[in-house]
């Protein structure tokens, strides 16, 4: 009997790791009675306010999440979709070390909005999953994983939800003792990382504030705990190496087999991240003003199928020269942004503050292979916003978005495309008869026009959600959302044909897509049972002409072939966090932390929506005593069989980590030491979200030593 590595991890890991944190020292509680967090609570799931360029004065009643400082800290990666899997109802594509984007609740790409501030990443990472998302966690202040009604306020892409990252490029106060400088520099052992990220804001006479960024990261190839390939994908490698063998090609079958055995790391894995920001803040009594410019440069590996071909040249041509090894695939991103920022007071009247947003960016990608360009991708994006907060509660306002995206090369496989979009938006709260009211709307026109195809698409868009929450004497809120959404189909949806070198598969869109509606409803729950603090969501979700991107079983030009198909589908889930201080005394607090997460997806013909996460559930004990603080985490994920035709299983699997943080200041939080060990019992898991899960494993045992100070 096949013996499952993250099956005897699973039953033992939980133990272990509560027994490190026992044997270590008590603990630190988070105290979540009143609802209110603080900032040494990074787990508070209680009100959640978002606070940039959104409703800081509205209290958003359904489905938020806060990571601080200390928790990003904790957990940096490099890319925004790792960083944040440890959120319920999270998860992430996983594409490559240099390319991980946020999953919501099963839904990606077009369907969850990226925001910097605010405003949209302005990046192709919404297209394709090995695309980068352009954002540094080393600069980041804060991020927000926003859902339910408010989620209206940042265009119909937000069906899915709303990841928004607070950064300082345009600052809002003044510095105390009018400078403030705050740095990060972390080290691991998995990729060999070698990072540093460091923020300078100066004040300037009474009202002005100049600030500026700049972070470096470094990694060398993934280290992983066994083979890089999936047992299944290595049987079939050798499996071909035998008849390459029969056939008299030694040199090919060596390659299959050198292939199959690759072990211990992945090839072709690393990157390299730079980031400068500049920004000036104006303070004028309770108005702020602000600009910035910003440069993001990455470059990393994509991982090879070793199955796959890529595609080079066209039909009849030569391959590869005999002899000659397949090149390596790899990108090459850099981002050029400019912002605008207005907050200004409007006094006692119907509107209290009008916020006004601009932004610009300039962005390239090139697909290397080798040296060799492949292709390059360009997207030159114009985002502007307008908010009126009133008095009252509630806001209204106006969006633009212009996006131009060409892309140049002989693997091209998507013609240039002209985005526009116009919304009209609001957001109101009111109470009625001892219930809490939240309800958006909003209207979005969207053009999509491709010149060389001599195609043009228009979708009126009309969205809405209402929350409704009844809260007791004793602070339990209980309550309930419905909503209707549409989203148009997006250029590469639409009109993408021919090989992705990316991704090595050859994709296929549909110009006559039809726009994509979703009805929802969502069940939750918050409320405090004594010291301990409870969480859950209940959600179901109806898409009529959901958009999807599925493998069709054939091959053009060597590679597999996936097309975008519309089914209706139908999404149900659920999230829970606990949270319970188990001691609390002048020495010592320890708190238990459990948190849980589940989505099913099913297409109306009978399949499933591929690539849905599985069940997970996180389990961790944290302590706090004098100037430390140590965590114990088991990350359970288990095994996926509900697969889409030409998707294969997913094995469960277990990751045990133990943090230890100091703060060598005693009370003062300005200098945090970490430590910390990941996947300390080196299990082999692979992220069933993911379109490399098959050769490309989550990195093996990881030790990470970072240093954050704040002045």
């Amino acid at each position: 009997m096949k013996i499952n590595e993250a099956n005897l991890v699973s039953q033992s890991a939980i133990a272990t790791a509560l027994a490190l944190t026992a044997v270590s020292a008590p603990a630190y509680a988070q105290d979540n009675a009143s609802g209110e967090g603080t900032e040494t609570d990074p787990h508070d799931r209680g009100t959640i306010i978002v606070s940039a360029d959104a409703l800081s004065e509205l209290d958003f009643i359904a489905g938020q999440d806060v990571i601080e400082v200390e928790e990003i800290q904790r957990d940096l990666t490099g890319q925004l979709g790792d960083l944040l899997v440890k959120v319920p109802g999270v998860s992430a594509t996983s594409f490559s070390p240099g390319s991980s984007r946020p999953i919501l609740r099963g839904l990606d790409g077009e369907r969850v909005r990226v925001l910097i501030d605010g405003l949209g990443t302005a990046d192709v990472g919404n297209t394709s999953a090995d695309h980068a998302t352009s954002i540094d966690p080393l600069t980041v202040e804060r991020v927000e994983v926003l859902r339910g009604p408010a989620a209206l306020l940042y265009g119909s892409q937000a069906i899915g939800g709303v990841v928004n990252v607070i950064d300082r490029r345009m600052p809002v106060a003044m510095p105390e003792h009018g400078l403030h400088i705050e740095g990060l520099t972390a080290f691991d052992t998995a990729s060999e990382l070698r990072s540093g990220g460091l923020s300078v804001d100066a004040g300037i006479g009474e009202n002005l504030v100049v600030h500026f960024d700049g972070s470096y990261r470094e990694t060398d190839d993934l280290e992983i705990p066994g083979f890089q390939l999936s047992e299944d994908l290595r049987l079939d490698l050798l499996a071909d190496a035998d008849e390459e063998e029969d056939e008299g090609e030694l040199e090919e079958a060596e390659e299959l087999r050198e292939a199959a055995e690759q072990r211990g790391f992945v090839p072709n894995s690393a990157t390299e991240t730079w980031t400068v920001n500049g920004g000036i803040g104006l303070i004028v009594g309770e108005s702020t003003f602000g600009a910035s410019v910003g440069y993001y440069d990455t470059s990393y590996g994509l991982v090879g199928n070793p199955e796959g071909g890529h595609h080079h040249g066209e039909e009849g041509e030569v391959e590869e020269e005999e002899g000659e090894e397949e090149e390596t695939v790899s990108i090459g991103l850099e981002q050029l942004r400019v912002d605008l920022r207005g907050d200004i007071t409007l006094g006692d009247g119907l509107f209290s503050r009008l916020k006004l947003r601009g932004g610009y960016s300039d962005y390239t990608h090139i697909e290397f292979e080798g040296t060799e360009v492949g292709t390059v991708f360009d997207t030159e994006t114009i985002e502007a916003r307008a908010e009126l907060v009133q008095t009252t509660g509630g806001v209204i306002g106006a969006q633009f978005t212009s996006r131009d995206f060409s892309a140049v090369g002989e693997e091209a496989f998507v013609p240039p495309n002209e985005t526009t979009q116009f919304a009209l938006f609001t957001v109101q709260e009111f109470d009625l008869d001892g219930f809490q009211i939240e309800a958006a709307g909003r209207f979005e026109q969207v053009d999509v026009e491709s010149g060389p195809l001599g195609l043009e698409r228009d979708f009126s868009l009309f969205s809405g959600a209402l929350s409704l929450v009844r809260e007791t004497e004793g602070g339990a809120r209980f309550g309930i959302t419905g909503s209707r959404a549409e989203r148009a189909p997006a250029g590469e949806e639409l009109f993408a044909d021919g090989p992705h070198i990316a991704t090595q598969a050859f994709e296929i869109g549909d110009p006559n897509l039809d726009k994509e509606s979703a009805l929802g409803v969502e069940l939750f729950a918050r409320a405090g049972i004594g010291a301990a603090q409870f969480g859950a969501s209940v959600y179901y979700q109806s898409f009529d002409d959901f958009i999807y991107l599925s493998p069709t079983g054939e091959e053009e030009d060597e590679l597999p072939v996936f097309e975008f198909l519309q089914d209706d589908a139908d999404f149900f889930g659920f999230e829970a966090d606990l949270v319970v201080p188990l001691i609390d005394n002048d020495s010592y607090n320890l708190t238990a932390d459990l948190r849980a997460s589940y989505v099913s997806a099913d297409l109306d013909n009978g399949g499933n929506v591929p690539r849905i996460p599985p069940v997970s559930v996180l389990a961790a004990l944290e302590s706090d005593f004098s100037a430390f603080t140590v965590r114990s985490e088991v990350q359970w994920f288990g095994e996926q069989n509900n697969v889409a035709e030409f998707e294969t299983p997913t094995d469960d699997f277990a990751f045990v980590n133990l943090f230890l943080s100091w703060r060598p200041l005693s009370d003062n939080q300005n200098v945090v030491v970490q430590l910390a060990g990941e996947n300390l019992f080196d299990t082999t898991g692979r992220r069933h979200s993911s379109f490399t899960k098959e050769f490309l494993p989550l990195a093996g045992r990881n030790i990470k030593a970072s240093v954050r100070f704040s002045f």
